[in-house]
């Protein structure tokens, strides 16, 4: 965020002075929201983290099932067990909500982290894209976040297709 403010203040100064008149400072903008949903390589780093994470999530669903299964069990069948065998069954619940619990989690930390190397990846790949669209182009400032953005120096789309071409 430094970077930005930076950049942004020297901007402004640039664009006030009379050394660079504010008609010829050329301003960009990309929306990394979009990128990382729209872009190629995002849309091929989310299914290859959904095929990854496929087995897992398959045996979390299996668990969470067996678990609502043996609560039901116990709910229409409680009344009717031996005090042991209740008992024994409360115990397996809990332990299974546990697991099912600890699974999840580590789950959602593995995601994560995969998710995290991923969009990182991509955000490296169109930081090189935008690279080359400035100086093609001859931006003179680029910005990834923004509280407002005028439509018209909006350049996600063009990044997104170079993204696509490449």
């Amino acid at each position: 965020m430094n970077k930005i403010s930076l950049v942004l203040a020297a901007a402004a100064l640039m664009a006030s002075s009379n050394l660079v008149p504010a008609a010829e400072l050329k301003v960009g903008f990309v929306k990394l929201e979009r990128l990382f949903k729209e872009a190629a390589p995002a849309v091929k780093a989310q299914k290859k983290i959904e095929k990854e994470f496929a087995t897992r999530d398959q045996e979390l669903q299996k668990l969470a099932k067996q678990a609502r299964d043996l609560q039901t069990s116990l709910e229409k069948d409680g009344v009717t067990m031996s005090e042991s065998e209740r008992r024994d069954k409360e115990q397996d619940l809990a332990r299974m909500n546990r697991d099912l619990q600890r699974m999840q989690r580590e789950l959602r930390e593995d995601l994560n982290l995969r998710k995290n190397e991923e969009l990182a990846a991509v955000l490296e790949r169109a930081n090189k894209v935008i690279q080359q669209i400035a100086e093609s182009e001859k931006f003179d400032l680029i910005l990834q976040e923004a509280v407002y953005i005028s439509p018209r120096i909006d350049i996600t789309d063009r990044v997104i297709k170079a993204l696509a071409d490449k």
